[in-house]
């Protein structure tokens, strides 16, 4: 019996070392939806029916995995598609202001911007260097960012207006294209300063239009030769001098111990090279411009072409010269002066010349490239040749004045000459070209010849 037993176990054991073995997948699913990881698995040998259930099993494996897959995308597709939904809420626009009115929009330690911000609910981006002069406004809709541009634009509208934000471009009649008349500016600062050298490159940046720019060296002592004796005495760090001026002829003598000036105009002034212009700057101003961003530049640089035509037609196809006579002021009076400046006439006095600049200004104005204040100025042609702005500001930041008397009585009726007027210039202030002129951003013949 025990051996009947025993001979039973061997063949148990001999089948299941010949028995065919199946491999069978088992599904493992993570709760994180990831791709269904298959393990293999061994197990014994099975009847037809066993087999038919494993084959139902694999099926069923596989439809499990393909539905874990369909699920996974199912949640990706949701998430692409909410992300049109956010993005929709989201609303940008990028305007091109100008660097020079970016302080304006930011305000003082950035109250302008944030108040911006606050009041419309948009983010604004500055930027970050002076050579983009574009806004950059964010927000969660259009109307937030649309408002947001709207209070910018006041905020500019507004700033242009005032004393604070200065002239950028102006329409210039040159002068300086004549070399004469370029050394007779010389010679006329050589008078009052005494220098050999006086603001042919010690003031590169000065202009006659309201440059702020600084001294660029102390004042050199003021030599015997000048026309006009003076005793030189520096009184601050600024290279300013104290000057005690006396009018006399280039061969008198000096006044002996105790005696008293045969001149009774002695007065003290504070007069430094960048006072005067720069000669190669010279020039006619006819309408000064706030040109705060490129769109408004080319627009004024396309007004400006556009009246050609018609000027030649107010100048009648001629050449135009005019006089330029004596120095008068433009503002303050002569012992506290602001802006001297040497008049100009046209010499056949038919107005040609008003004429011709009238129809440039009133193209400016039409196209909305003028302050209100400039448009209602009237045009007075000038050549300035002193400018108390171009100096140093003082602690209260205003522009320091400076007397003038002596150089009225000495200049007062300075003859300048007769010079042709060849073209009109859009200029840029603050930058010149390598002839030493201010940049020219477009310009328009005038006449040369006389027409057939």
């Amino acid at each position: 019996m025990g051996g009947a037993k025993a001979k039973s176990g061997a063949m148990d054991k001999e089948k299941k070392k010949k028995g065919t073995l199946v491999w069978r997948p088992v599904c493992t699913q993570d709760s994180s939806l990831k791709e269904p990881v298959i393990k293999d698995v061994t197990v014994g040998l099975e009847s037809d029916c066993q087999m038919q259930k494993s084959n139902d099993k694999v099926i069923e494996v596989k439809n499990a995995i393909v539905n874990s897959k369909a699920l996974e995308d199912d949640i990706e597709d949701e998430a692409i598609k909410e992300k049109p939904e956010l993005s929709a809420t989201k609303h940008s626009l990028s305007i091109q202001v100008g660097a020079s009115v970016i302080r304006f929009v930011k305000g003082k330690a950035g109250s302008t911007k944030e108040k911006i911000e606050k009041e419309t609910g948009v983010r604004i981006i500055l930027p970050s260097s002076k050579q983009n002069d574009s806004i950059f406004i964010e927000g969660t809709s259009a109307d937030s960012v649309a408002k947001a541009s709207e209070e910018i634009q006041r905020v500019i509208d507004e700033a242009v207006k005032t004393a604070s934000f200065d002239y950028s471009h102006f329409v210039s009649l040159p002068l300086a294209i004549h070399p004469e008349l370029v050394s007779k500016l010389v010679g006329f600062q050589n008078s009052i300063l005494g220098s050999s050298d006086a603001c042919i490159d010690e003031n590169p940046d000065g202009n006659s239009d309201g440059d702020n720019s600084e001294d660029s060296a102390q004042e050199q002592q003021l030599g015997k030769e000048s026309d006009i004796s003076v005793e030189l005495e520096v009184v601050d760090d600024e290279g300013s001098v104290k000057v005690d001026v006396s009018v006399r002829p280039l061969d008198s003598n000096a006044p002996k111990e105790n005696e008293e000036p045969k001149s009774s105009n002695k007065s003290d002034l504070k007069i430094g090279k960048s006072v005067f212009i720069k000669p190669q700057t010279f020039h006619l101003t006819v309408l000064m411009l706030k040109l705060w961003n490129q769109k408004r530049v080319d627009l004024a640089a396309q007004v400006l072409k556009s009246t050609s035509l018609r000027v030649l037609d107010a100048l009648d196809n001629r050449p135009l010269f005019v006089r330029l006579k004596g120095l008068d002021l433009m503002r303050g009076s002569l012992a506290k002066a602001q802006v001297v400046y040497a008049p100009a006439e046209e010499i056949d006095s038919e107005n040609r010349l008003l004429h011709a600049c009238k129809i440039m200004i009133d193209a400016f104005v039409e196209a909305g490239l003028v302050i209100d204040k400039d448009a209602k100025s009237e045009l007075k042609l000038h050549a300035t040749v002193m400018n108390a702005r171009h100096r140093k500001r003082g602690k209260k930041g205003r522009f320091s004045s400076f007397n003038a008397l002596a150089i009225f009585e000495h200049f007062g009726s300075e003859e300048w000459g007769e010079y042709l007027i060849r073209e009109a210039h859009l200029s840029q202030r603050f930058k010149y070209d390598e002839n030493g002129y201010y940049h020219c951003c477009a310009s328009i013949p005038f006449p040369e010849n006389i027409s057939s």
